[in-house]
């Protein structure tokens, strides 16, 4: 599973890319989303790289996330009340290792697809050069955790 999130802003995007963008549900700077490692998204990311920055996540992270970030409808918090009352799942943590492993989607659980992240703490690198450069931009493995953990 990736983690998706996007630096660069709209100004001047071309129209396919911004298209890409929006069906990622990446809508604004730093907004974070969980997309499946398949081809086709595969595509999608390598397609709008210059935008974004991607890369593994573990269920840990994703618990944080989920537990800081995660909203419901009416931008109410996610809870592990919540979790074990409309899920299969007793608490945000095993939730988070099923969405890991592929089981189930946010979606199922009622959770909002996108996450609405802070800017991270000291700032992004470079938001016009990619991670091999010493930029923000790109695929940047299992670096994204760092970046997360700075942004929630």
């Amino acid at each position: 599973m990736f983690l998706v999130i996007r630096v660069r802003g709209t100004t001047g995007v071309i129209k396919n890319i911004a298209d890409t963008l929006d069906m990622l549900r990446l809508n604004r700077i730093s907004h974070a989303v969980l997309v499946e490692e398949n081809p086709s998204y595969e595509g999608m990311l390598q397609k709008a790289k210059d935008y974004i920055t991607w890369g593994e996540i573990d269920a840990e992270t994703v618990a944080a996330m989920i537990a800081k970030r995660g909203r419901l409808p009416g931008n109410v918090k996610v809870t592990d009340e919540y979790v074990a009352e409309n899920s299969d799942y007793n608490n945000i943590e095993e939730l988070a290792k099923a969405l890991v492993d592929g089981k189930v989607k946010l979606a199922d659980v009622g959770i909002k697809p996108v996450f609405r992240l802070h800017p991270p703490r000291k700032g992004y690198e470079d938001i016009r050069l990619s991670v091999q450069e010493g930029g923000s931009l790109g695929y940047r493995g299992e670096e994204i955790k760092d970046l997360a953990k700075r942004m929630l």
